[in-house]
């Protein structure tokens, strides 16, 4: 058993990675598969039989090829699943102008996320984004996937974990996690005008509160793994360290900021913490205490998840900086809200009551929003390229969090929520999304499509997938019983020698049980904390 462990560590160790733009082509096949889901969707008559085996069949399938059989040429899968894509376009949208029947109902469990749920709520400015449902679920596929893959010879190593610096299919989804966890941190200070500004300590005890069950699994990760032997990557996190603890430890770091916000853009703040935390890499010795100091005591232990915090810090606060332009109906609302507090501060004006904007809405302008990522996506990829220039930063690294991993990993999240945001404007096009009537949009519609959107009492909105509306609707959950059947499946396989073959017919076995759990618990939440 110790010398299948130790051939187990150095299997998943070593690893040098690959290239940006090969993790870039093998992702971009979620965009593909929801892009034939979509054309599916809207031209063809809806079907409710085999309804989980057809969904998980076009969203969840690729997704695996892409990292296993078709890991070397996703093109070549993107290029399968554009090619009937295609051929849908030639058929007329099923809707004929109007409304898909589907999108005309009563809120539906797709939609409970950030609908509203009580009066108090109706004056929420969260509007629902079904490509923020469609993003964060992928997201949770391809790191569900990868745990286990990443165990089989089926899997590239070049996906596998860099072990100090390069680029990985799984080095980019630790990221994209706490990317994701930044965006859905954005709602409370969206919500409500105060809570900036409400006292820490209410706060602070919520934040411990909500993280304490996931520091409550990263002790029982911790134990199960040293008690059973299980193999581990020392210099992922360290000794004890684990991405719970991580994830736990970061919402209550963002409290502390809050008295700054109203002062500064959130995305600027990341970045500063960003530089601060590379220029202590490079001058101040942080990297050569990561990569060479000794596991001497507690500290040095894990003195990779330690030194790392402040670079996912960095990371959850560009997501939570995006989170305030895609949760809201308009990209500006939250800069709008931060302003007219500053000047009603300013002005000492004890009668000014801070109200939501007379534009709020529940009329989402998706065109303006997809135009300001964009923008931000440019901005991420141009300072990623100019921080190879520098001599003192070596190159990307997850090990380090550094300034390169973190700002590729901003621009890749960012520049995938605005693709799927184009999808869903391409697909199902809104007659009633209220950009269509700006003048400056360029999202036009006929005359009867706008008499038509103002006789209508109710708002046509494209959902996401069911499947994948389940997975996020309880993606701890799925998370945690993807861990669990990943040292289940490693304890009874011989992983590492696995042949292709059969390693296929596990990992599709196991991709189905966890998908069907998510399928089954769709209409409840699980964790309510």
């Amino acid at each position: 058993m110790s010398d299948y462990k130790a051939s187990k560590e150095a299997f998943v160790s070593g690893a040098t990675g690959s290239s940006i733009t090969h993790i870039n082509m093998i992702s971009a096949v979620a965009l593909s598969s929801i892009a034939l889901y979509s054309a599916l969707r809207s031209r063809l008559p809806p079907s409710k039989s085999l309804v989980f085996p057809a969904e998980w069949l076009l969203l969840v399938a690729p997704l695996l090829l892409s990292m296993t059989l078709f890991a070397n040429s996703p093109g070549m899968l993107s290029l399968v699943l554009i090619f009937p894509t295609a051929l849908l376009l030639i058929v007329p949208r099923r809707e004929s102008g109007t409304p898909l029947p589907s999108n005309l109902r009563t809120p539906s469990p797709n939609r409970a996320q950030y609908a509203p749920t009580s009066p108090h709520d109706q004056q929420s400015p969260i509007v629902q984004l079904p490509a923020l449902t469609t993003y964060r679920a992928h997201m949770m596929l391809m790191t569900v996937l990868s745990i286990l893959a990443v165990d089989f010879p089926v899997f590239p190593r070049s996906l596998a974990k860099c072990e100090t610096y390069g680029v990985s299919l799984m080095d980019l989804g630790v990221g994209s996690f706490v990317f994701s966890q930044g965006i859905v941190s954005a709602a409370p200070i969206t919500k409500s005008p105060d809570h900036l500004s409400s006292p820490l300590r209410p706060k602070i005890a919520k934040a411990l509160r909500r993280s304490l069950p996931i520091w409550i699994l990263g002790f029982l990760r911790l134990i199960a793994v040293k008690l059973s032997g299980y193999p581990e990557h020392e210099s992922e996190y360290g000794t004890h360290w684990n991405f719970f603890f991580t994830m736990g430890t970061i919402p209550v770091i963002e409290v502390l900021l809050h008295p700054i916000i109203p002062f500064a853009p959130v995305s600027m703040i990341a970045i500063a913490i960003a530089l601060f935390h590379q220029v202590a890499l490079s001058v101040a010795g942080w990297r050569e205490f990561v990569l060479f100091a000794p596991r001497s005591n507690l500290l040095r232990a894990n003195k990779e998840g330690i030194v790392s915090l402040f670079g996912y810090l960095a990371i959850h606060l560009l997501g939570l900086s995006t989170g305030t332009m895609i949760l809201p109906p308009s990209p500006s609302y939250f800069r709008r809200q931060q302003l007219e507090r500053l000047d009603a501060r300013s002005r000492r004006d004890s009668n000014a009551r801070l109200t939501a904007p007379s534009s709020m809405g529940s009329q989402r302008e998706d065109d303006k929003t997809a135009t300001e990522l964009a923008a931000y996506a440019i901005l991420w990829w141009s300072f990623l390229g100019l921080s190879s220039f520098f001599a003192s930063v070596a190159g990307v690294s997850r090990r380090l969090v550094n300034l390169p991993y973190i700002l590729w990993v901003a621009a890749f999240n960012t520049s995938f929520i605005l693709a799927y945001i184009l999808l869903d404007l391409f697909f199902f096009p809104s007659p009633l999304s209220k950009s269509i009537y700006s003048p400056t949009s360029k999202l036009k519609v006929p005359k009867d499509r706008r008499k038509a959107s103002t006789e209508s009492q109710t708002q046509p909105v494209k959902d996401a997938p069911v499947l994948l509306h389940a997975i996020n609707q309880n993606g701890l959950s799925v998370f945690l019983l993807a861990n669990v059947s990943t040292g289940l499946v490693n304890l009874v396989f011989p992983t590492m020698y696995t042949n292709d073959v059969s390693a296929m017919v596990i990992l599709s076995i196991y991709s189905i049980g966890v998908c069907l759990f998510a399928w089954i618990t769709r209409d409840r939440r699980l964790w309510k904390f």
